[in-house]
């Protein structure tokens, strides 16, 4: 019930907000600052998307070795491409990550593990999104202010929130009750916060996953700002940055379709507050999904070449199939005796098998061994067969 209600309403809610902030601000600026994507823009897009997928990538590497799975970085680069690709052409945002996650936990045999291993992947590069947003924030401009300017859209925001999260409650709740799914939910917890500690909280990893992740923050927020100068922001860095890393930090939640929704909303928001202009907000948001979007076509590259190979794959295990089906009735349908490794061999000279004539000296199998009733009521006697010497 949770998952149908989650379903039914994170479309709607992405929509809602993006409705609303193009009904708002109008769609003039939008387009404007659209048209200015140029190679140039391409080309910003590519140096600064690039990197970050590579780092990305290599945090995922280390969070699975240090769980005990071998992973190499060239499959790693083309898997997230790929979910890049997913998140960016699909609903919720997070479709292609748990694409990812479910075929490299079959990839390894332990779809738990594989998993965990991208959710904790995620999960760090997320606690440094939202380190950096406080930091920010706390030593840049204040934006309580948004408060009093937005009581009413924040007030209605606040009670769906809310209304969803109790019912959720409610309903996890009721489907915890039997001891068998509690005790399955416990474990699961368990081993999470155990693969937690070993891959993200150990000595030997955290410093590796806390600078993988800087550096694809930064190649993020470099390609937000590369958007913000292209939808025609001429703000100082310090004063774009903070309501850039709130949208960047938005946009984890999987509330979006393919990213678009409170990314906007709050790029416009947090625009309109640090008094840069909603529209202008609204219009970075939008280029740079064009451009996220732009960054992921690799990964529509690689989802095409490993469907021809899956589709030439089945193909070529059809014609093996047909052929040995073929190659069976032309055996009439019996199968046929394989060679002795050891070559033919010969019967020896008084063999129990061997033909008693001696003519052709060829090897016949025991046909059959059959009783013949003894007259007299004796005993039933053995028929005498070329093998009976053998079986006596």
């Amino acid at each position: 019930m949770t998952r149908r209600l989650w379903r039914g309403l994170r479309v709607p809610i992405a929509v809602g907000i993006l409705v609303a902030v193009l009904y708002r601000l109008g769609t003039s600026e939008l387009l404007d600052a659209l048209g200015r994507i140029d190679a140039r823009a391409v080309l910003l897009t590519f140096l600064f998307s690039v990197p970050a997928t590579v780092f990305s990538a290599g945090r995922w590497v280390v969070v699975s070795q240090r769980l005990g799975v071998r992973m190499r970085l060239r499959t790693a680069v083309a898997d997230y491409y790929q979910a890049l690709f997913l998140n960016a052409t699909l609903p919720s945002g997070v479709l292609g990550d748990v694409h990812r996650a479910v075929r490299h936990g079959k990839d390894n045999g332990d779809v738990g593990r594989g998993v965990r291993a991208v959710l904790l992947e995620r999960t760090a590069g997320q606690v440094v999104v939202v380190a950096a947003s406080l930091a920010v924030l706390g030593a840049g401009t204040s934006y309580l202010p948004v408060l009093g300017a937005y009581r009413m859209q924040l007030a209605v925001f606040a009670v769906l929130v809310a209304a969803i999260g109790a019912v959720a409650a409610v309903c996890v709740v009721r489907a915890r009750r039997s001891p068998a799914e509690r005790a399955g939910w416990q474990c699961s917890l368990a081993a999470f916060f155990a693969d937690a500690r070993t891959a993200l909280l150990a000595r030997d990893s955290w410093p590796g996953v806390l600078g993988l992740s800087v550096l694809a923050l930064a190649g993020h927020l470099s390609l937000f700002l590369a958007a913000a100068r292209v939808a025609g922001a001429t703000a100082p860095l310090a004063v774009l940055v903070p309501p850039l890393l709130l949208a960047l930090l938005v946009m984890a939640l999987p509330v979006n379709i393919g990213g678009w929704g409170p990314r906007e909303g709050v790029c416009a928001l947090a625009f309109g507050v640090a008094g840069l202009g909603a529209a202008q907000g609204l219009a970075a948001a939008v280029v740079y999904g064009a451009l996220a979007l732009l960054s992921s076509l690799p990964g529509a590259g690689v989802l095409a070449l490993r469907m021809v190979a899956a589709r030439r794959s089945r193909r070529e295990e059809v014609q093996l199939e047909e052929h040995v089906f073929a190659e069976w009735e032309d055996a009439g349908g019996r199968p046929q005796g394989l060679p002795h490794p050891d070559g033919a061999r010969e019967p020896q000279a008084g063999h129990a098998v061997a033909d008693h004539d001696g003519r052709d000296r060829h090897v016949e199998p025991v046909q059959h061994v059959r009783a013949q009733e003894s007259g007299h009521g004796r005993a039933p006697a053995l028929h005498h067969h070329p093998a009976q010497t053998a079986l006596r």
